[in-house]
């Protein structure tokens, strides 16, 4: 039996993807000499902005380039010009459906938790309207491993007290799913079969996310 949710935000929520690229995308050919392309922001998804930066310094081939001290600099300053781009994000960057998928969920009396790898999250649910569905957001400071790591759907699933066999969690990226499944969760993906096939239930997009479908498919899987 179903016992509560834990959410990823970006791609799943709203669509953050597009200011952390634009700010990564910056911050890589202006300071960095390195121009990212969509194949490796898909690399950036789900995990933590040391890790993004790492992740381009390898496809750069200057993964050894810079100390800590600079690269928490690059990091920072990708941060900043992102905060200053999300300032314009408002309720109607909520994605299709999920408005209604929450008020669901609510209906249903499910507790639901945000398992996000940004700092910015409470911010970002905040400027959507959508504090008041979730009654927890994990701090990403208080973690010490990313996705695919399950430690942050771990701490999402102990925040609303829900047995992690018992909780569902969406994810629309790979290493999101992977990491809920590490938790002994059930994975519900939001994208392409070729993509997140390994998910226990998948949704084309947010428009087709259904609580109905999912309740049924947890039983059947899980008895």
């Amino acid at each position: 039996m179903i016992k509560g949710f834990v959410f990823d935000l970006d791609g799943v929520i709203t669509d953050t993807a597009k200011y952390h690229y634009a700010a990564w995308k910056q911050v890589a050919h202006d300071e960095l000499g390195i121009d990212i392309n969509p194949t490796v922001n898909e690399g950036l998804k789900g995990v933590s902005r040391m890790d993004s930066l790492n992740v381009i310094l390898k496809f750069g081939g200057k993964e050894n380039a810079y100390t800590d001290t600079e690269k928490l600099e690059y990091a920072t300053e990708k941060n900043d010009l992102y905060k200053s781009l999300i300032k314009q994000m408002t309720p109607a960057d909520i994605l299709p459906g999920i408005s209604n998928f929450l008020k669901a969920i609510t209906k249903a009396s499910y507790p639901m938790s945000l398992a996000s790898a940004s700092r910015n999250a409470p911010y970002i649910i905040d400027r959507l309207g959508l504090a008041e569905y979730f009654s927890a957001i994990v701090d990403p400071a208080t973690l010490t491993k990313g996705k695919p790591d399950p430690e942050i759907f771990e701490k999402a699933a102990d925040l609303i007290h829900t047995p992690y066999a018992n909780t569902v969690g969406l994810e629309d990226a790979v290493a999101g799913i992977e990491g809920i499944q590490a938790a002994g969760m059930f994975a519900v993906g939001v994208g392409k079969p070729e993509v997140l096939g390994k998910a226990d239930l998948l949704f084309p997009d947010t428009a087709h996310l259904d609580l109905a479908k999912i309740e049924a498919a947890f039983t059947s899987q899980r008895g």
